[in-house]
């Protein structure tokens, strides 16, 4: 068992630092912006409901981080009352956030700076994966780092791999939204062809989604893009944000990305039609219109 922090508790926080309590055992200290949601949580799970970062981190072996953006994740990391000022010598701050690789290698400098550790560690699986505990875990540090968090990651994770130094599992994450923006684009294309030419769709899906053309994406979101039905799963705001980073370090490392862009674009005619809390899968509203 071991004493850690988790700050923020969003939809996907919620979930994993509850399984951190529940099903690994650990000793958990949370803190969110809003205190009415660590005070639900702790009366839930078990744990301690901090008043600020700095609090929850206080004495943690380790430190989770699951927030917006990386402004977010500077705001409960630095200053008086961060997470920073609490951390003890030899504590590794772990940052599930999906941010920029510069985010993460600044965060590695500063911990470093002060005798902590950290491993940046964006996550895969969007809010079932955190509720049923099954996420993937694309993680960037040193590997001592990563061998030391590993275990406690499996209350959450069923896969956790170290994708090189610290950066690396952001950069692993980028990857991950490049695959799904045209994987569901793909879809999405496909099932507006489909219907336009006539074609049973739950007949053709049950058929090509066990060949070469086969993806989550097909075998999860098909039924509900069928049905028109959007207001679930990861939204349309989250993924701009993420191909924005995508699209930022593609300018840095001179990746040519045109079919990310061209669909985050597409996104943004889905944030037009008022889509933008709208599952990913959404990109056929756009092609049904």
């Amino acid at each position: 068992m071991a004493k850690v922090a988790f700050i923020g508790l969003g939809v996907m926080g919620y979930p994993m630092a509850g399984h951190l309590a529940k099903k690994g055992g650990h000793a958990v200290a949370v803190y969110n912006r809003t205190g009415a949601k660590a005070e639900k949580w702790a009366g839930t799970f078990g744990g301690r409901a901090a008043a600020t970062p700095r609090e929850a981190a206080e004495g943690a072996e380790i430190v989770f981080v699951c927030v917006g953006n990386d402004d977010d994740v500077r705001s409960v990391l630095y200053g008086e009352d961060g997470a920073f000022a609490g951390m003890k010598a030899g504590a590794i701050l772990v940052d599930h956030t999906t941010a920029s690789a510069l985010l993460a290698r600044e965060l590695d400098a500063a911990a470093r700076e002060t005798g902590l550790r950290f491993v940046d560690a964006p996550v895969s699986g969007g809010q079932a994966g955190a509720e049923n505990g099954v996420l993937t875990v694309m993680c960037g540090g040193a590997q001592e780092d990563f061998a030391a968090v590993e275990p406690v990651l499996s209350a959450y994770a069923r896969m956790a791999g170290l994708m090189g130094p610290a950066g690396s599992g952001q950069l692993a994450k980028m990857m991950n939204q490049l695959c799904i923006a045209g994987l569901v684009q793909g879809l999405a294309e496909a099932v507006h062809f489909g219907q336009k030419a006539g074609l049973d769709i739950e007949t053709v899906i049950g058929v090509i989604s066990k060949g070469a053309a086969g993806s989550w994406q097909m075998e999860n979101r098909h039924k509900t893009m069928i049905e028109g039905r959007y207001d679930f799963g990861f939204a349309v705001e989250w993924m701009r944000k993420d191909l924005g980073i995508c699209l930022a370090e593609a300018r840095s490392n001179g990746a040519s990305l045109p079919v990310a862009a061209l669909v985050d674009q597409f996104y943004g005619e889905i944030e037009a039609m008022g889509g933008k809390r709208w599952d990913t899968s959404s990109l056929l509203a756009r092609l049904s219109r």
